[in-house]
């Protein structure tokens, strides 16, 4: 079965080479043309009630956060202002309540509790301290309501939320939040906290085998299948074999390592899924949206021609180099209702050795590497993913709009993290939990 998966990519990889090429020597200054499957888009819409939404992952959540900032070079949007403030006057909070907003929050993602303050420990994080003796502290109510509420003005470079200044939480959500941190004021104390400590759990394993075993990986099955695109005719009347031939083991073969790349044609970096949305309608007619299954099985079938081939940036060219600098500030880039970064998860610092959620971090640490193994099969999900896919998702918790799938500012982040890969072998489509 792989053997078909080789041959039927090897067409694909000729085809992108040649088409390489002829795009060296063509003219630049072509405006790009964004086609993106609907739901990737980034668009803002209107519910029957009046609701602005932006529908990408339905059923998790659709709110439109078009008033706090995105990853978008241009934004209307605005950082969450800084914010000092008192707790009001004459009002006490509920710890009982408050213990339930704890869970609800989620602050046990970053802070952990000894026994079932927490609720269930397998969530706790240590992205921030452990609270489980905060009350013995005798902190000041004022200054545990402010760090809550907005901790930026203890600590600007916080990773916490400024919960009360986004509108996150409410007042009295402070207030109770307050009172049930100043209730853990014995307990199992310092021992106890030790103990409940994530970053003592060993890191869980999660092997899946060889990815590539169409047995084990849905989408090794599913890049096999891409075979009947490389010959599949567009409106032209032409298919990727009719210029790369009928191999795309033979054709493809190493291509995919040169992505994601700076085109002159489009004056901009583009991955390897951006260049076949665009290439397919020009080369012939060929219509494969970033995101939609063809242009993903297909990416799919040329990276396999590239797996155990390292990855080959041109990082000495000067326009990729202002393309990774601009990837790498929006990585450290703080956006959204929630004011967070791709580096407050990512980062060596922050990754190495943390949990979050029940998360381990280190395997997401960029510096590790965690693009070439995309598109991947995601088995929480049961279908491909692509990086921007994975991207868009990451808004979620960023309290932040998408931007199309096939935005510049996404092709210069995914430069950014492909560059951590440089040197390293190709192994897509992977496996991811």
């Amino acid at each position: 079965m792989r053997a078909v998966v080789k041959r039927g990519a090897a067409r694909v990889a000729v085809g992108l080479a040649f088409l390489a090429a002829g795009l060296a020597g063509a003219s630049s200054g072509q405006s790009w043309v964004s086609r993106v499957v609907a739901e990737a888009r980034g668009a803002i819409e209107r519910t029957p009630d009046g609701r602005s939404v932006q529908h990408r992952f339905r059923g998790w959540a659709d709110d439109d956060f078009s008033a706090f900032t995105t990853h978008a070079y241009v934004s209307t949007g605005q950082p969450v202002p800084v914010e000092k403030v008192q707790p009001p006057a004459g009002r006490s909070g509920d710890a009982a309540r408050g213990e339930r907003l704890w869970r609800e929050a989620p602050c046990v993602n970053c802070h952990a509790l000894p026994g079932g303050a927490q609720g269930d420990a397998r969530w706790a994080g240590d992205l921030g301290p452990p609270l489980g003796n905060y009350g013995a502290r005798r902190p000041e109510a004022s200054y545990t309501y402010q760090v809550i509420f907005d901790p930026r003005v203890l600590n600007p470079a916080s990773v916490m939320p400024p919960w009360g200044a986004a509108g996150l939480l409410a007042p009295q959500d402070v207030l109770d939040l307050v009172a049930f941190l100043h209730s853990l004021a014995g307990g199992a104390g310092a021992a106890g906290e030790a103990a409940q400590d994530p970053s003592r759990r060993a890191p869980p394993a999660n092997y899946f085998g060889d990815n590539l075993d169409p047995t084990r990986n849905p989408a090794a099955l599913l890049a096999e299948r891409a075979e009947a695109l490389w010959t599949r005719e567009g409106a032209q009347r032409a298919s990727c074999a009719t210029c790369h031939g009928a191999d795309p083991e033979r054709a493809m073969a190493g291509k995919a390592t040169r992505f994601p790349r700076y085109v002159e044609r489009y004056g901009r970096v583009v991955s390897l899924e951006d260049f076949l949305s665009a290439h397919g309608p020009e080369a012939g007619g060929i219509d494969l949206p970033v995101e939609g299954a063809d242009n993903l099985r297909l990416a799919m079938l040329v990276k396999m021609q590239s797996s155990g081939q390292s990855l080959n940036l041109d990082l000495d060219d000067p326009r990729t180099r202002l393309a990774w600098e601009r990837g790498r500030q929006t990585f450290h880039k703080r956006i959204g209702q929630r004011n967070h970064a791709c580096a407050d998860c990512h980062s060596p610092e922050q990754a190495r050795g943390r949990w979050l959620g029940g998360r381990y971090l280190g395997r997401a640490d960029v510096s590790l590497g965690l693009t070439r193994t995309y598109p991947a099969w995601r088995t929480s999900f049961g279908e491909v993913w692509s990086l921007r896919r994975r991207i868009q998702w990451c808004m979620l918790p960023h309290g932040a709009n998408n931007l199309a799938a096939d935005a510049v500012e996404y092709a210069d982040l995914e430069l950014y993290m492909a560059s951590f890969d440089q040197g390293k072998p190709l192994n897509a489509p992977g496996l991811k939990d």
